[in-house]
């Protein structure tokens, strides 16, 4: 787990070698351990060539030092993250005559892209993001994982840029921080801006399972990995074959995921996905294993009760945090910071600031990210197999001109209610799915505006529309847009902030193939989501934590927005000096502050999208903003 950073320029266009040491060291917080750096000139001199690396040792501490170079020292390369079969591909290299001078995972991706080129990267069974420059071809390679686990931003400036980490493009000489403004608006709606978007028109992503390569001036972006869902049928009838294959499936993404050269624990929030992983980390491990869990003195929010059964019945070595009003203040300006964007769930924080804790212990956690979006673990995805049902029985105008008013009318404490009758009576498949998490609608979202704002964006995988029920789609959704885009975004941004690297067995392609295979009914339709899972774990963890209502890691920011950050939202968002206020509409800025706070609604999720929209902006300083400007109300 590191963090990369680099360029290919036009040569009269080359920066110098202190650029690349100060700008890759940005981001000192992914790589405490160690760092390199190089530059060299493409043949004939027309392009710079620079590779900058920050490194948190994990496998082969001593011998795993980048930017690595092949022995003939055509190729180099800078990686972040972890290659888990690294041991059987080594082993398939030695047998075709590579010789390796280190037991790293970094030396095996180069050697095997040595012996199969692009196609390597079809191989790898990880979580990546690399920079390698082929001398022979004279091109550069960036790679990034199937489903987006470890981040690679880009950018175009007198060549290409890349980095872990948007804040060393940003300052690199020449980029602007020009805004985007469809990023502002998407956000609103979505909470997170969908890739290949930032919130910067001159940076991008690049999309999961696909690589980019560079070669004189040009580039050429290839996808080499889909979720399976798009293409594979379910095919396999038996439940309980199913459940079998399931358990020794999920059991070796564990073990593999548990090769490590330094000490390892676990995250643990008492839920049945990170139960599953620490039972099957138990039954790999010689040793205690380390569990670390965060919570909250509201009891209502706090699942701290349920990880210590998990960790006693474990025999776990476990230690908590527990979170306090005034340390989630004082944090949350970093946890902006680290991510490079508003913070999207209320959960990165905890999360940042657990990894703090925990990485004066460990080096690596393993986690249970993936599991609701690789099982059907939400409530949305068991509302998906009768909304279409619904929405044959009940004509558009029954919905829209009685049942939605009413349910509009309901309590804020209905918002779940509210939620699902919404989404249930939107047509539009792209819109939906942006409803069932959303930070607010689009009527909400023109309001806050002032004027009418374009729709949502098209499906991003439009062929998804081939995918054959609405469960396996809003799955498909899942782990193309709100996995890569937010969930596993914070996964990386909020450990990395902590020097602390995070492995998800759930999100191994492996696994994925093989429940893709399974029809819809096994995963949502017996008694609650993830059945396949529920079932595979009966023996194992305890009916409580099976049966449990799932509740999500739900941080109490209700309260404290009512309570302690009470004169907090309001000072930020109703100042008169407030970002948001530049290209929002005052009064129903005020309107919202004040029907949240008088307890008449629930506007949590909204003034959570605003109000790190505002810390956002104060924070990076994008330029623009007068181009969002609809004047003060």
């Amino acid at each position: 787990m590191c963090g990369i950073f680099g360029w290919i320029l036009r040569g009269e266009h080359r920066q110098d070698y202190e650029t690349l040491v100060r700008l890759t060291n940005l981001m000192n917080h992914r790589g405490p351990d160690g760092s390199g750096y190089w530059q060299a000139d493409t043949a004939g001199g027309r392009h710079q060539i620079s590779f900058g690396h920050r490194r948190l040792s994990i496998i082969d501490v001593e011998g795993g030092t980048q930017p690595m170079w092949s022995a003939d020292g055509s190729i180099a390369l800078i990686f972040n993250g972890e290659i888990y079969n690294y041991v059987e591909l080594r082993d398939e290299l030695i047998a075709l005559g590579h010789v390796f001078r280190t037991s790293s995972d970094t030396e095996v991706l180069i050697e095997a892209y040595r012996a199969w080129g692009l196609d390597s990267i079809r191989r790898f069974r990880g979580m990546f993001a690399f920079g390698l420059w082929d001398a022979t071809a004279q091109h550069l390679v960036l790679g990034r994982d199937p489903f987006g686990k470890k981040p690679l931003f880009v950018a175009e400036k007198s060549g290409l840029l890349f980095a872990s980490e948007i804040e060393p493009l940003l300052q690199f000489p020449g980029v602007d921080r020009l805004i985007d403004p469809h990023a502002v608006e998407q956000y609103l709606l979505n909470r997170y801006v969908p890739g290949p978007g930032t919130f910067f028109r001159a940076v991008r992503k690049l999309p999961p399972g696909c690589y980019l390569v560079w070669g004189e001036g040009r580039t050429n972006i290839t996808r080499y990995f889909t979720p399976p869902l798009a293409s594979v049928e379910p095919d396999i009838t038996d439940f309980d074959e199913a459940v079998g294959m399931f358990k020794e499936t999920f059991d070796d993404a564990v073990r593999i995921r548990m090769r490590s050269d330094v000490s390892f624990g676990a995250y643990l929030s008492g839920g049945i996905d990170s139960s599953a992983v620490v039972a099957a980390m138990v039954r790999h491990s010689s040793e205690r294993v380390r569990t670390f869990s965060v919570g909250f003195r509201e009891a209502a929010y706090s699942e701290l009760d349920h990880a210590r059964t998990i960790a006693r019945q474990f025999d776990t070595n476990h230690e908590e945090l527990v979170l306090e009003p005034h340390d989630f203040l004082k944090s949350w300006p970093a946890a902006i910071l680290r991510r490079g964007a508003p913070v999207a769930e209320t959960a990165d924080i905890p999360i940042m600031m657990l990894s703090h804790m925990a990485a004066s212990k460990v080096k690596m956690v393993l986690t249970g990210e993936g599991a609701d979006e690789l099982l059907g673990g939400y409530p949305k995805h068991r509302a998906e197999l009768w909304i279409a049902l619904y929405q044959r029985l009940v004509p558009r105008i029954i919905h829209d001109r009685i049942i939605s008013p009413v349910m509009h009318a309901l309590p804020y404490d209905m918002r779940r209610v509210k939620t699902l009758t919404t989404a249930a009576g939107e047509r539009d498949w792209p819109s939906r799915m942006q409803l069932w998490f959303g930070g607010v609608s689009m009527n909400e979202r023109d309001r806050i505006f002032g004027r009418s704002l374009p729709m949502t964006p098209p499906d991003p995988h439009p062929f998804s529309i081939r995918i054959g029920s609405n469960v396996r789609r809003t799955l498909f959704f899942d782990q193309t847009s709100w996995l890569p885009d937010n969930l596993l975004e914070r996964g990386d941004r909020m450990m990395m902030a902590g020097s602390i690297e995070g492995r998800m067995p759930f999100m191994d392609t492996i696994l994925a193939k093989l429940v893709a295979r399974f029809p819809d009914n096994f995963l949502v339709g017996r008694g609650g989501g993830k059945s396949v899972l529920r079932t595979a774990m009966e023996h194992t963890l305890p009916p409580g934590i099976l049966t449990r209502k799932k509740i999500g890691f739900r941080v109490p920011i209700e309260e404290w927005f009512r309570g302690p950050y009470h004169e907090f939202v309001a000072d930020l968002l109703l100042c008169e000096s407030a970002c948001v206020a530049t290209f929002c509409n005052r009064v129903i800025l005020k309107r919202l502050v004040h029907e949240h706070l008088a307890r008449r609604q629930n506007h949590e999720k909204m003034l959570w999208s605003l109000l790190n929209l505002e810390m956002f902006l104060r924070t990076f300083k994008p330029s623009g903003l007068e181009n969002l400007a609809i004047g003060r109300a």
